[in-house]
């Protein structure tokens, strides 16, 4: 009897200890997720606080019915981060692989690597838009060092998105490289030294031993940095500005729903298009996680 009174008295401390904790969570996790899915079905403009009125679904049916703007910008966002990732993981892969091996330098190396981790997304938009400036930014006078004429990179409909993209690959692959790097680290040697011993070919043992072996770590840091590069809105607002352009070329879901928010005050619609984004990328989690289980098993 005793034994039980103490185990209820542990499990009252532990849920008073917690409390706090889950309290703060409901408060600034749950409590902005529901509203929003509750604004997403009034007619909110002009003020959040102002008389509004339910419309259930319509705002959905107003988003997913836009040709002219959400699903472009729909497919912007998907472009923008499959080829980002896809960049970012093949040449993480390439430096992980290549810092794999102790050689003279090796920290210094890792050291310049981590540099453009350290500032900040606006930071980086803001170097390269001098970088890429048309007129006197360095990487036309290196291009027409080879005659390659001035390209008009961040200026350009054609352009704007494949540089977003470059320079995103330039800030997160040091970010890929790391987490491949520490995978490739708690790798066992005797698989490749057995596949050394019976001819395997470097590229073979890459392919057939190394690869299968990191798998989940590759599948995990695609889950992080593809949700991270979802989201991504601070880089490409700092570079094109209000609409990802005079054009929205570079309007991804993120900048149409700022815009929305904050440049048309249609809260509502706005509210809507935020919780189709994050619909979509639990479902890309959920997609990711099912594929690192099955590559762990």
């Amino acid at each position: 009897m005793a034994a039980r009174t103490l185990e209820q008295e542990n499990r009252r401390l532990k849920w008073t200890m917690i409390s706090p904790a889950v309290l703060f969570i409901g408060l600034m996790i749950v409590f902005p997720l529901l509203y929003t899915v509750w604004l997403s079905t009034t007619d909110a403009f002009g003020a959040v606080n102002a008389d509004t009125g339910f419309l259930g679904l319509l705002n959905y049916s107003d988003a997913l019915s836009d040709v002219r703007r959400f699903w472009p910008a729909v497919l912007r966002t998907a472009v923008f981060t499959v080829a980002a990732v896809v960049l970012e993981l093949g040449l993480g892969l390439a430096l992980a692989m290549l810092l794999r091996r102790p050689f003279r330098g090796m920290r210094w190396v890792r050291t310049i690597m981590m540099v453009p981790l350290l500032a900040t997304p606006v930071a980086v938009g803001v170097l390269w838009m001098l970088i890429l400036d048309p007129t006197v930014g360095i990487a036309n006078q290196l291009l027409g060092l080879v005659g390659i004429p001035p390209q008009p990179f961040l200026g350009s409909i054609a352009q704007s998105l494949p540089t977003l993209v470059l320079i995103d690959v330039w800030q997160w692959t040091p970010m890929m490289t790391l987490l491949l790097l520490a995978g490739l680290s708690t790798l066992p040697a005797e698989p490749e030294e057995a596949a050394l011993v019976d001819g395997a070919t470097g590229w073979q043992r890459f392919r057939f031993v190394t690869v299968p072996m990191l798998a989940t770590t590759i599948v995990t840091a695609l889950v992080l940095r593809s949700v991270d590069a979802l989201k991504t809105f601070d880089l490409i607002y700092a570079t094109k500005g209000p609409g990802g352009g005079s054009s929205h070329e570079a309007e991804t879901l993120n900048v149409y729903a700022y815009g929305l928010t904050f440049d048309y005050q249609e809260y509502g619609l706005a509210s809507a298009v935020l919780v189709v984004f994050t619909v979509l990328i639990i479902l890309i989690v959920v997609a990711l996680r099912r594929r690192s289980a099955k590559a762990g098993s």
